[in-house]
């Protein structure tokens, strides 16, 4: 019982990390982070689209923020790295984060979700899925849902694991609207099947 505790404890921890990473890097464009605690010390790896605005000048901005992340979660010795995201398109938080503002915006929520489908498989991805849910019209429309996907997107086993997977909300004038993005980038490998990259459909590519 102590050892699954300590486990659980050590998830929350994580947990809070990555939020308030993702709260104090967002202009920074803030993609994802990755935790490894080992006995000596705390990796931290944060992928950014703007390492520069991360590190600051002389690495004062990086020196403060991994002294608030000991004071505020204490983690002993909190190593944080910096990388810069490779593919801005094959992001699922930063590409949920382009759909909100777009939908912010004004702009009409099909041809979005069509539009980012699209430019998600260009850019090599096996597969992709996106979800939208919310007031997409006006004041006093229901909500509604809008759902399509591309490619191979699996659904149930350990192989979701291989599967990007990040959630935002836009929050136009007429209702919050929830946006969910699922990615399965470029060279990953499934043990139970081989899946190459897919011509885009017509229907994508038309929209």
């Amino acid at each position: 019982m102590a050892i699954e505790k300590k486990f659980i404890e050590d998830s929350i921890v994580k947990l809070n990390v990555s939020r308030y990473l993702g709260k104090e890097l967002s202009r920074a464009g803030f993609s994802k982070v990755d935790i490894q605690k080992t006995p000596v010390l705390t990796r931290i790896t944060v992928y950014v689209l703007n390492p520069g605005r991360v590190i600051g000048r002389g690495g004062k901005t990086i020196d403060a923020l991994t002294d608030s992340i000991k004071k505020r979660f204490g983690i002993e010795n909190p190593q944080i790295s910096v990388m810069e995201v490779e593919n801005k398109s094959l992001e699922p938080l930063l590409v949920a984060k382009d759909i909100t503002i777009k939908l912010e915006k004004g702009i009409n929520a099909r041809k979005v979700v069509q539009f980012t489908l699209r430019n998600i498989m260009e850019n090599g991805a096996l597969g992709a899925e996106i979800i939208v849910n919310g007031k997409l019209a006006a004041k006093g429309a229901r909500a509604k849902s809008i759902k399509k996907n591309v490619g191979y997107i699996p659904k149930a086993g350990d192989v979701v694991n291989l599967v990007r997977e990040a959630y935002a909300v836009a929050y136009p004038k007429y209702g919050a609207i929830g946006v969910k993005v699922r990615i399965v980038p470029p060279g990953t490998k499934f043990p139970d099947r081989e899946v190459k990259k897919l011509e885009i459909p017509r229907a994508i590519t038309n929209g």
